[in-house]
């Protein structure tokens, strides 16, 4: 009788365990490249929220989530597959986190995360194309599309009182994307659009480019590029030749890495980033300096969204696999369902598991529309005394 009882009493407990299920994300960002002074953070943010379920314990009755980073390099479509690639099959991730630039996002997708049927949210990947690209229902971005980015440029612009804007942008699906949106938008309200360029990234000398532009002449110069990369070029060759003084800084410029390598002269310059003034961004913002990592840089609640929109997907569909959990994505994003802010995965695990719905509005008052991508909120910011300074929000 003692060895039947401690034979149930261990298959109790076997089966306990089975019904734990672990899971692995790759976070798949450029760790190298025109972006990479601001994607370790981005990582940062989407682990701080894979942390917080762990310490919960209450993600699939136990199990636990598990982060692997990848390095998709922003610009090397190659290397990016390759690096997805490993991920899924010698780690047999369940989901992917990014990834971070359009065209490389869009790679991945396509020849990746559709052969395999792995699931991908990316927190800023923001190509108008992405939005009707063949993505089997695999792919969603806590990012807006660059479609409604145009929209908000324009209006800061016109507000600020600019008649006349060139543009240059980095030649790749991100830059043609915003280019493209922001001549259109600014157009539409009366402006006028001097030059609409691109730039290559890798340059030593952007003299020549400057030089087109500066012959268009504009109030203020666009510059649609890469923080680390073509963009900072650009704009340290318009000041050293005076073609231009004034730039507005879209998402992909925005990075303290810029206000140091070019200074005081970046004074009055000013742009846009995907951000709220909501409370989910406040306790992310708390959130984010005691875990040691700057929550204010480009995309960072965005990278906590999508991770944790990621493992609520998972424990609403009582599964890992990303054909299951990628139903469940727009259901656990968007009304109804009780508030679900950062801090409170382990509280929105436990009512999912309950089978009570959630509205997720997490860092960035998620909203997802369409075939699954951010509604949209802005911040609008200047430059001032060497710190990007908080105008206001949209």
């Amino acid at each position: 009788m003692k060895k039947l009882m401690m034979a149930t009493a261990a298959m109790a407990l076997m089966a306990g365990a089975a019904s734990a299920e672990d899971a692995k994300i790759g976070i798949i960002l450029g760790y190298t490249g025109p972006l990479e002074s601001i994607t370790p953070i981005m990582a940062d943010s989407a682990e701080l929220a894979i942390k917080e379920v762990n310490d919960s314990g209450k993600f699939m009755d136990g199990g636990k989530v598990t982060s692997l980073r990848a390095d998709d390099t922003c610009i090397d479509a190659a290397a990016a597959v390759a690096a997805a690639e490993r991920l899924v099959t010698a780690e047999g991730i369940n989901a992917i986190m990014g990834a971070d630039c359009s065209g490389v996002t869009g790679s991945i997708l396509q020849n990746v995360a559709r052969p395999n049927g792995v699931g991908m949210i990316s927190p800023s990947a923001t190509s108008p194309g992405l939005s009707t690209a063949e993505d089997d229902g695999l792919f969603f971005r806590t990012a807006p599309s660059d479609a409604r980015a145009g929209e908000v440029i324009a209006d800061v612009l016109g507000e600020r009182g600019v008649k006349s804007i060139a543009i240059t942008y980095t030649n790749n699906d991100y830059g043609k994307g915003l280019s493209e949106s922001i001549a259109k938008n600014f157009e539409a309200k009366g402006g006028k659009v001097t030059a609409n360029t691109a730039h290559e990234d890798g340059k030593a000398d952007y003299s020549a480019e400057v030089a087109t532009l500066a012959s268009a002449g504009g109030d203020v110069l666009v510059v649609a590029g890469y923080v680390d990369q073509g963009g900072k070029g650009i704009i340290q060759a318009a000041l050293d030749t005076g073609a231009f003084s004034t730039f507005y800084l879209p998402d992909g410029m925005y990075g303290e890495s810029l206000i140091q390598a070019i200074g005081p002269a970046l004074n009055g310059s000013y742009g846009t980033v995907p951000g709220t003034d909501s409370e989910g961004n406040a306790t992310f913002l708390e959130m984010g300096k005691a875990a040691g990592f700057d929550p204010t840089s480009s995309f960072t609640g965005e990278s906590y969204d999508a991770a944790a929109l990621i493992m609520l997907a998972m424990q609403a569909a009582k599964s890992t696999d990303s054909k299951e959990w990628t139903k469940k994505v727009m259901e656990i994003a968007n009304a109804p369902g009780e508030k679900i802010e950062p801090g409170q995965l382990g509280h929105a695990l436990e009512l999912i598991a309950a089978g009570t719905d959630i509205d997720y509005d997490g860092a960035t008052a998620v909203e997802l529309i369409g075939s699954g991508e951010s509604a949209g909120n802005y911040r609008e910011y200047t430059v001032k005394d060497g710190k990007f300074v908080t105008d206001r929000f949209r």
